[in-house]
């Protein structure tokens, strides 16, 4: 029987603090009684000799500190796990909002996780198609990767995700989406549900939605919930996994306030000078273990305040993962979506994993020449500002009439239209 203690030392904001504690351990799942009954789950953050730092997930409103009653559990917060998760939608912490009951799985697995050894890693060499030209053609996405998206507040990073989440495929049917959604609006919430559901998708996905009325405690669970389905999925049930998580910056800010709550030395803007660790211990879970089928590919969404990409969770996110898509104002307001500035784009893995044999022979030699051409298409249009379209000359009209068709033609196509690689790469070619 797990020891109870009476009474609380401190209360600060989502933290309590607890002294006299036996042997309390890091990372453990507390359970802590109100008066009125009404009981609230937290974990054990911080530990000072016999003194317990703890972070309630649903906060501490109502709490009293000399009638509240608190029960170690001698274990971490572990997710019950089955292959029937798929097609399921559950909220931040885990718990079903389906409406379909409680998930009645043989494994339970710790959500903490671990980073996977470098050692023990495979080289990513397979694509994954979006059915986005902009990203299959000129940052291709290659399972095991981690391929974040920057982007910035009021553009359409939502849509892009619930496309790239219905579009989605490897050319087989074992291949599954955990999509992670952190500090969305109630509206946003049932767009992606309704969006997952009449599209057909939703059976292969597992949707963890963590609201922005939810407490800031538990939406530093949901990236680490969602992943330990997708470790399960991919590493024990042998599946190629895609995991969307959106939006790391929502996560980030959590962090940010859970770590004032602490009184600990603030880093850059506030944030906690272990926010490159933390982010670190959630993306480098993506990859590919030797002996084991199955894949785990992470595709981070973040919002960069007033679209700075030197804002840090931006920066540190680029220093973890392995490229970047950026989208552009600019380009949202020309109307053309995805709004995908391909020029700071960049996916470091596609050299290896594009070409003869994996996707098609002249792929890399036509991506090279797509970025060449458009690379000046800026300079053009600087020029154009200067001197006017009537003095330029007829080498340089026709880089701006490029620019303007590769914009309209090859980076612009309907939210809900797919292209295969093979459609993209001929689209391509004729452009140029």
């Amino acid at each position: 029987m797990n020891t109870q203690y009476l009474g609380l030392h401190e209360i600060s904001g989502s933290i309590v603090i607890l002294e006299g504690i036996n042997s309390p351990t890091f990372d453990e799942i507390v359970e802590i009684e109100m008066p009125t009954g009404q009981k609230r789950t937290g974990r054990v953050i911080q530990i000072e000799e016999d003194r317990a730092v703890v972070l309630v997930f649903e906060g501490t409103a109502d709490f009293s500190l000399t009638n509240t009653t608190t029960r170690f559990s001698g274990k971490p917060m572990e997710l019950k796990l089955s292959r029937d998760i798929l097609g399921r939608v559950f909220d931040g912490m885990g718990r079903p909002i389906d409406g379909l009951g409680s998930v009645y799985g043989t494994t339970s697995q710790n959500i903490n996780g671990q980073a996977i050894n470098p050692v023990l890693r495979t080289y990513p060499t397979n694509y994954i198609e979006t059915g986005i030209s902009a990203i299959d053609g000129l940052a291709t996405l290659i399972r095991g990767q981690k391929l974040p998206i920057f982007s910035g507040d009021g553009l359409p990073h939502d849509l892009l995700a619930a496309q790239i989440t219905r579009q989605a495929n490897i050319g087989t049917g074992n291949f599954a989406v955990v999509f992670a959604a952190m500090g969305i609006k109630y509206d946003v919430a049932q767009f992606f549900r309704r969006s997952f559901e009449e599209s057909g998708a939703a059976k292969r996905v597992v949707m963890y939605l963590n609201l922005a009325q939810d407490p800031a405690a538990a939406r530093v669970i949901t990236p680490r919930v969602a992943l330990t389905a997708a470790e399960y999925l991919a590493f024990d049930q042998g599946m190629d996994v895609l995991v969307i998580l959106t939006d790391m910056t929502a996560y980030a800010e959590a962090l940010r306030e859970i770590s004032s709550a602490r009184g600990e030395i603030p880093s850059r803007k506030g944030y906690p000078g272990y926010l490159y660790s933390d982010l670190a211990s959630i993306y480098e879970r993506a990859g590919i273990i030797k002996g084991k089928q199955g894949s785990l590919t992470q595709i981070p969404i973040l919002t960069m305040p007033s679209d700075d990409i030197t804002h840090p969770v931006a920066d540190l996110t680029g220093y973890i993962t392995e490229g970047q898509i950026v989208l552009d104002r600019n380009l949202y307001q020309q109307g053309i979506y995805p709004p995908i500035n391909i020029l700071p784009s960049l996916s470091r893995l596609m050299k290896d994993s594009i070409g003869k044999d994996r996707t098609r022979e002249d792929h890399p030699a036509l991506a090279n020449r797509l970025f060449a051409a458009y690379a000046q298409v800026g300079d053009a249009r600087a020029l154009q500002g200067v001197i006017g379209a009537e003095e330029m000359s007829e080498s340089d009209k026709a880089i701006l009439h490029f620019g303007k068709v590769f914009e309209e033609r090859f980076i612009h196509q309907d939210v809900y239209e797919s292209r295969c690689l093979y459609k993209t790469l001929d689209l391509g070619k004729e452009i140029l």
